[in-house]
């Protein structure tokens, strides 16, 4: 048989272009798996437990803007325990000295607004870690008046599953 007859020239082209057919296949499936879908306005992966986790420290975010030192404290876990990122022992507090320090420090303060930008979710079992970049302005007042202060920096909230929700071990 002639290798140039047109029914030698038909089936080559028809073979190369179902294999081509297969691999465009494959990489859009390839392509598909590889895209994760993120909680909309972060990088971190949507999934129903990053939610979850996320409607927590939203919830610690407005309680702070909102200076209720109460409900911050219904967010945190009897184990709480604070090290203030010092090498020094003397500003590190537990549970009891979290509502000392938020009612002191929210009392002064006259204005909030607590901007966070959620960066990454690790989850171990019960426990959680959210890396957040915070941006907060608030106006404080002080024994000469008004002072105004903005602060933005990258922090760890540390988060423990107690029963059917989250609670902060550390990071307020």
């Amino acid at each position: 048989m002639n290798p140039f007859t047109s029914a030698s020239v038909c089936r080559t082209p028809t073979r190369q272009a179902g294999w081509l057919g297969w691999l465009a296949i494959c990489l859009v499936l390839v392509s598909g798996c590889a895209t994760l879908r993120t909680i909309p306005g972060t990088k971190v992966a949507d999934t129903p437990q990053h939610r979850e986790l996320l409607q927590r420290v939203e919830e610690y975010r407005i309680a702070m803007e909102q200076r209720e030192a109460g409900k911050l404290l219904t967010l945190a876990h009897p184990n709480y325990y604070e090290d203030s990122g010092t090498p020094s022992a003397q500003d590190d507090y537990a549970y009891a000295g979290l509502k000392r320090v938020l009612e002191s420090r929210l009392s002064s303060v006259r204005w909030m607004r607590y901007l966070i930008r959620y960066r990454d979710i690790h989850v171990q079992g019960d426990r959680a870690s959210v890396d957040i970049r915070y941006d907060i302005s608030f106006q404080l007042m002080t024994e000469i008046g008004e002072k105004w202060e903005r602060r933005q920096n990258d922090k760890r909230l540390e988060l423990i599953r107690d029963g059917e929700r989250w609670l902060f071990i550390s990071g307020f």
